[in-house]
């Protein structure tokens, strides 16, 4: 193997090993999970809000339960968040109330049969 090319492949591999280090969550920190009831026909993508910021939480399946984990960097404390469900495929954007939130908490979000 050619040395530019093992010089390429570790710093691929220290590149890898970088980006899959997390940034500001402690290993104290409970796990909060969104417990989504999507009783609608349609998939639908959740996002939480803190203040003005929207963040990605995953996919809600159509018809089922999901359990997604809020990600620990949206939590100091006890954190006023708001929830929105997305549908795939439609262009209604259901939102929450502002609900407080604290780092261990299950918070379930039903989306009704529309």
């Amino acid at each position: 193997m050619s040395i530019n090319r093992r010089l390429f492949l570790g710093l691929a591999v220290t590149a890898l090993v970088a980006c899959a280090t997390t940034k500001n969550v402690r290993p104290d920190q409970p796990v909060t999970i969104l417990e989504v009831d999507n009783q609608a026909a349609l998939d639908m993508t959740i996002y939480v809000y803190r203040s003005s910021e929207r963040i990605r939480v995953g996919t809600a399946t159509a018809l089922a339960k999901s359990h997604l984990r809020i990600p620990p960097n949206v939590l100091f404390g006890s954190t006023p968040l708001r929830f929105m469900a997305d549908p795939i495929g439609a262009n209604r954007l259901p939102i929450t109330e502002e609900l407080t939130v604290s780092p261990g908490d299950t918070v379930t979000m039903i989306i009704p049969f529309r």
